[in-house]
This record gives C-alpha cells, sequence and structure tokens, in this order.
C-alpha cells in the first residue's frame, strides 16, 4: 500500500484539466466547469463535465465520474494504485509503501516502466542515426528531402543491424528482459531474447503527451528477413495500433485551434505535411483509418453548435481558411478507392465533414512535395473534395453513361453507396446529384436507392437535428433563459430560477422538478463543492429528517459519516475522496454529478485570477486548501440552509398541530401548544435572521 500522505502529495499536485485535455478538447461551461465530449462511450453532443478546481469530473451520459487518480484508471486501464505511481511518475513525487521497512520504492509502474523503456530505446536509435552504419537511413531520409534538423524534430532514428544491441543497451540501463519483450521491444528466440527492430529507420509513436508508445520501422536492406516494408510495435499494454495516431504530439494542439485534421498513410507524408505548413496532419499506424481512430479525432476537433441547432459540416471562420474537416489524403488507385469506400462505415456527423485529397498523378505528400514543393501540399489540401463526391465519382467514372446500359450500369454502381449515407438529408441531396450526372430521371435513383437502403438495414441519423444532452429536459432549447459562462445568475432572479429549474433536470439521479427538491440539491452542490459557505452552528441543527428526498437523505448520513463538514485546512482532493468513500457505490455518481453542477453564484475572486491567467488548469494548483467562501457564496449558502430549517420546522409544528387536534382538553394539550409555540418563534427568528442578512 502506498502511503496515504503519499498518495495525497500526488492528488494536489496532478493537474486535472492538463490530464484530460491531453485527450479532450474541453471548452468552459460555467465558471470553473469544463465540458468535452466523453472520452469513455461514444458521443456527438459533449456531457463530459470537469471541475479543475474540485479534481473532479462526471459523464451525464453514460455515468462515469470521479476523481483524478479515477479518470487515469479509465483512461489507461489500469487499477488505483498503478494509476498514483503514473501520476507520480509524471510529476516527479517520491513514493513510500507501507511495510517496505522504510525503503523508498519508485522503480514505477509496469506501465510507468514501459513508458521509460521505450523513451529510452528513442533516445538509443536518435543516437545511432549518425552512425557509419546508418548510411542507408540518412540517404533514405536526405533523398524525400529531409534535413538533419527534420529528422531531429519528427524524432528519426536507426536500429542497428545487430542481433541484440538494443537489448545490451536496455540491460545496462537497468530494465529486464521480461520488461523489454513487453514492451514490444524485444523477442524471444531460441538463443535467447533479440531486438525485435533491426537494421530498420525508425520513428517513434507517441501519444498527444508526448509519451512514447511504440515505434514504426522502415525496410532497408534486401536481406532484411521481414520481408515487410513497415513494421510497428506489436500490440502491448502501451501500444494499439487501433488507438495511436503519429504525429498526434506534433499536431493536438494545431488540431484543436484550427479545427482540421489531415491524414495521410505514412511517416514521411506526415514529415512532409508538416514541413509544408500543414501542422494538423497525423498517420494510422500499420492500420485503416477506423472507429477507435475517429473517436480521438472527433474529441480533439469538436462538434460545432449554435444554440440547440446542431451544425454539420465545414463552417466559414473568420481569418481561417479551412475549418471543421477531417481531410483524407487517399491515393487516387484502386487501393485509394477501397480505403474511400471503408470510410464509409464511419458515423454520418463524422463523415459530414468529411474530405478526400488526391493529386492529379496520385503522388503521396512526401513526392509531391519532393516534385512539386510546399505549395503544391498546401494547395492539394485546400481543394480537397468531399468524401461523399469523391467515392460517388469514381463509381459513375467507371461507365460510360452516353448509353443507356452505361447509365443503368452506373445507377447500380452508385445506389449503394448513396444508400449507405445514413443522414436522410444528404442521402436525398447526393441520389439527386448524381441522377444529373448520370442523365437518368430521379426516380429511378430513388428506387434503387430505396431497394439498397432497405438491403442493407442501414440505420437512420438526422446529422442536423437538435441533440441535447443526456437527462435533458426542459434546458436550452426549450425556453429557458441560456446563461453564459462567467454571468451572475445570482444578480438576475430569472437567470437564477432558470439555472436551478435546468439543474434539477438534467441530473439523472431523481426525475422530479419542485421547490422542495431543487432547494435540497441545490444546498447538496453548494456544500459538496464550498464547504467553507456553510455556518457549522446552523448545519448542526439538521439531521436525517430534514431532508425529503430520500437520495439526499442518504447523502447528509454519508456527509456525517465522513465527519461531518470538513476543517478549513482540509485539501479539497482529500474532502470529495472522504466523501465518495462514505457515500460507497451507491452515492458516488451522485456526488459527481453535484460536484460538477453549475451554482447560480457569480466568480469567485479565485474563479477570475485563474480565468485571467489564461491557465484553466491553474484552478488546481489554488484548490489544494479548501478555498474560502465568497460573501455571495456564503449568503447563498446561509438561504439554502434557512430554507431547510424552515422547512424541518413547518414539518415539526403540522406533526405537533395533528397530534393536537386528536388530544383532550388538559395540561398535555397545553404542554405541546407551547411547544408549537416555541417552534414558530424559532422560525420566524430564523427568517428574519438569513433575510435581515445578520448570518454570516
Amino acid at each position: 500500500m502506498i502511503l496515504k500522505e503519499d498518495v495525497e502529495k500526488v492528488r494536489a499536485a496532478a493537474d486535472l484539466y492538463d490530464i484530460v485535455s491531453a485527450s479532450v478538447t474541453l471548452r468552459p461551461s460555467g465558471t470553473g466547469t469544463f465540458v468535452g465530449l466523453c472520452p469513455f462511450h461514444d458521443e456527438k453532443t459533449p456531457s463530459f463535465s470537469v471541475r479543475p478546481a474540485l479534481g473532479v469530473w462526471h459523464c451525464f451520459g453514460c455515468g462515469l465520474g470521479g476523481d483524478v487518480f479515477g479518470y487515469v484508471e479509465h483512461q489507461e486501464n489500469i487499477d488505483f494504485r498503478e494509476a498514483v505511481e503514473l501520476l507520480a511518475d509524471k510529476y516527479h513525487i517520491e513514493l513510500h509503501y507501507e511495510n517496505s521497512g522504510g525503503r523508498t520504492e519508485h522503480s514505477g509502474s509496469k506501465r510507468a516502466r514501459l513508458i521509460e523503456a521505450n523513451e529510452e530505446a528513442q533516445r538509443f536509435f536518435m543516437s545511432q542515426i549518425m552512425s557509419k552504419e546508418a548510411l542507408a537511413a540518412r540517404k533514405l531520409l536526405g533523398g524525400r528531402n529531409f534535413s538533419r534538423a527534420d529528422c531531429e524534430r519528427f524524432g528519426c532514428g536507426y536500429a542497428p543491424q545487430g542481433w541484440d544491441n538494443l537489448v545490451r543497451y536496455l540491460a545496462s540501463k537497468g530494465f529486464t528482459q521480461q520488461e523489454m519483450l513487453d514492451a514490444g521491444l524485444a523477442r524471444q528466440g531460441q538463443r535467447g531474447v533479440y531486438d525485435y527492430f533491426r537494421g530498420r529507420a525508425t520513428w517513434p509513436i507517441r501519444d498527444s503527451t508526448g509519451r512514447t508508445l511504440g515505434f514504426g520501422a522502415r525496410k532497408l536492406y534486401d536481406d532484411d528477413q521481414i520481408a515487410a516494408k513497415y513494421i510497428n510495435t506489436p500490440d502491448t499494454q502501451l501500444y494499439r495500433k487501433t488507438q495511436v495516431l503519429y504525429g498526434i504530439d506534433l499536431a493536438k494542439s494545431s488540431i484543436v485551434k484550427k479545427r482540421q485534421v489531415v491524414i495521410v498513410e505514412g511517416y514521411t507524408d506526415v514529415m512532409a505535411m508538416h514541413l509544408a505548413g500543414i501542422d494538423t496532419a497525423v498517420a494510422t499506424c500499420g492500420t485503416a483509418f477506423g472507429a477507435e481512430h475517429a473517436k480521438i479525432v472527433r474529441r480533439l476537433v469538436a462538434d460545432d453548435s449554435l444554440g440547440a441547432v446542431q451544425l454539420v459540416g465545414p463552417l466559414n471562420v473568420p481569418g481561417q481558411a479551412l475549418s471543421s474537416r477531417i481531410v483524407f489524403t487517399f491515393d487516387g488507385d484502386a487501393a485509394g478507392q477501397k480505403a474511400a469506400l471503408h470510410a464509409f462505415g464511419l458515423d454520418s456527423a463524422f463523415l459530414s465533414q468529411t474530405f478526400v485529397a488526391v493529386a492529379d498523378d496520385n503522388l503521396d505528400p512526401c513526392d509531391l512535395r519532393i516534385n512539386r514543393g510546399d505549395q503544391a501540399v498546401r494547395s492539394l489540401i485546400e481543394h480537397a473534395k468531399p468524401l461523399y463526391d469523391f467515392v460517388i465519382d469514381a463509381a459513375i467514372g467507371r461507365f460510360d453513361t452516353t448509353y443507356a446500359t452505361g447509365q443503368m450500369g452506373a445507377v447500380k454502381a452508385v445506389a449503394p453507396l448513396i444508400a449507405q449515407i445514413r443522414d436522410r438529408s444528404q442521402r436525398d441531396l447526393y441520389a439527386r446529384k448524381a441522377t444529373r450526372r448520370i442523365g437518368v430521371d430521379l426516380d429511378i435513383m430513388q428506387r434503387e436507392v430505396r431497394s439498397a437502403h432497405g438491403q442493407l438495414h442501414v440505420r437512420d441519423e438526422d446529422a442536423y437535428s437538435p441533440r441535447r444532452r443526456f437527462g435533458a429536459g426542459n434546458g436550452e432549447g426549450a425556453g429557458q433563459p441560456r446563461v453564459e459562462p462567467g454571468s451572475d445568475p445570482y444578480a438576475n432572479p430569472a437567470e437564477r430560477r432558470a439555472l436551478e429549474h435546468r439543474a434539477a433536470t438534467e441530473q439523472s439521479y431523481f426525475r422530479i422538478d419542485d421547490a422542495v427538491f431543487i432547494c435540497e440539491q441545490q444546498f447538496m452542490a453548494t456544500l459538496i463543492q464550498i464547504p467553507r459557505a456553510i455556518n457549522r452552528t446552523m448545519f448542526a441543527s439538521l439531521n436525517e429528517d430534514s431532508f425529503v428526498a430520500p437520495v439526499f437523505r442518504a447523502l447528509f448520513l454519508a456527509i456525517q459519516a465522513a465527519g461531518g463538514l470538513p476543517p478549513d485546512d482540509a485539501p479539497q482532493g482529500l474532502w470529495m475522496h472522504n466523501l465518495n468513500k462514505a457515500g460507497g457505490l451507491t452515492l458516488t455518481t451522485v456526488i459527481n454529478e453535484l460536484a460538477v453542477l453549475q451554482l447560480p453564484l457569480p466568480p469567485s475572486d479565485q474563479d477570475r485570477a485563474v480565468a485571467g491567467s489564461g491557465v484553466p488548469g491553474a484552478a488546481n494548483a489554488a484548490a489544494v486548501q479548501l478555498r474560502p467562501a465568497s460573501p455571495a457564496e456564503t449568503r447563498y449558502a446561509a438561504e439554502l440552509l434557512a430554507r431547510l430549517l424552515d422547512m424541518g420546522y413547518m414539518r415539526r409544528i403540522a406533526a405537533a398541530r395533528r397530534r393536537m387536534a386528536g388530544m383532550p382538553e388538559g395540561s398535555e394539550k397545553l404542554e405541546l401548544l407551547g411547544e408549537i409555540t416555541k417552534l414558530e418563534t424559532s422560525r420566524k427568528d430564523l427568517q428574519a435572521q438569513v433575510y435581515g442578512n445578520t448570518v454570516g
């Protein structure tokens, strides 16, 4: 077991915004909250919320949520200890373990060790590129107009021809043979462990944060025992060919900024694109572009939206030639057309933004740059053609449509392609375009498309229809005022009520919308997010019966089990951890939802400072300790707490009056009447105290 104090050091150091935004484009959504497309399930409308200041994330779509350790566990498919160790490695924190005899253990998790092995292998390969033996690799790269500086920029290296050069090098750095095998850097042979990459030019394949997960390598010598021109690291704990994109570490920031990604087919093509100024280029690694790659791209590009209207497709963005486009550089030959057809299996919202760029004489981007220069590469991308048009035109182009038989052949060839377009509006549009090009009646084409659509059992979608977040009721797009990020809903009663009602209707744990529920929900959210806003004396007056909603009654008991209100100097992350631990599996989702719930309050001084710094993740550093509440937050918490206590008085008075109604005249009835009078007096005093602004 890792010592608890070390776990809290890692928790305090880990920047949740930085970690999540490595793979998800996050956009502001209210004070201190960011939203994006969930990395754990496929979605088209953002339902994934992150509160860096609280160290909490939650997806309203799939229900997953938790702290920074939970995110890493899900993202990397590892357990809690490995998540702590991985983050400790990232933030250079030394870990100590119980029952270790006082020894420090910092060999890192298995996953971290594999990353270290890959990083060390990359240093080795780069150190070999200028060796005498690597002349063939240098000639290969130089012949493609890549300078030494270019090769260093992209990490080009050389794997020597020997039997176990890398194995011996890694062993000298303290890595075991099993770690080399697990990292995909070595193989087990009859004579022992030997290098997987030998006599080849190498490229590091990294994740979006720059960690080396594996390698791609090109054949250089005729006597290479592996016939394949290119080989990649085999699937390992780190490396999955369907989930990695070469160059994503270099292109990620530009993809997010420009909302465009260019998919090419090779490592040298990525290099050529970037050097020509197309800094959004990436490549698949030994496999076709598939659904997992599409998810990575879509989370970075993100869907465009305007109010309740979903905008799909390329957009006009001031000052930017291209936006919201995914561009493939397929070859124009049969293989390229086959690859384009394969892309039809991706979802319609992704495809509506997908284009194809093909050079006139089928040159790949690297050869195009060699033959015609950087401008030709840029022009290739600028004049990309929509994927649907590319595939449909290629099918029609195979037929001589001056003859009736050729026209019908084209119809029969293109109808199944159009039928695969899941978006109904686009399917009709492309049927009409194909009809005009072939020169037949629209009825003929529509009949064939309907027939093919039925036979293929294609699911209909409308990429342009409004989409709501999971669980949305009468929120945005249904008559409710929009609350802009950074505004002060507390100063506007209409905005405040709209935000409270939206919060009630969008949660997934209790389907009801009334004043009592809203009060209990807002109080619990305030208590979880800003516990120092709660008046301790008034809080001590609450009990289980102060809550009507069963979920909040159970949550109150969980808070009591966690020790009640935390001390002012408690770390923010520890407070959330203790709450989730006390709440158990039943209440974890509720706690996480409430932690990311937007409160109808103005930004705190800390939120303004973070926003002004331009560094969203800076919120995490300021939240190591529970922050003090602002006057507005204290006032709002007191008002909610007073409402809960007032409703408690009301229920007790009502219960006492029911008892008194059935009593005979006498001393017991008079005593009960006195108790009712005291409760009514306490209720009036509470109201005067709160609304007279005397509660601190």
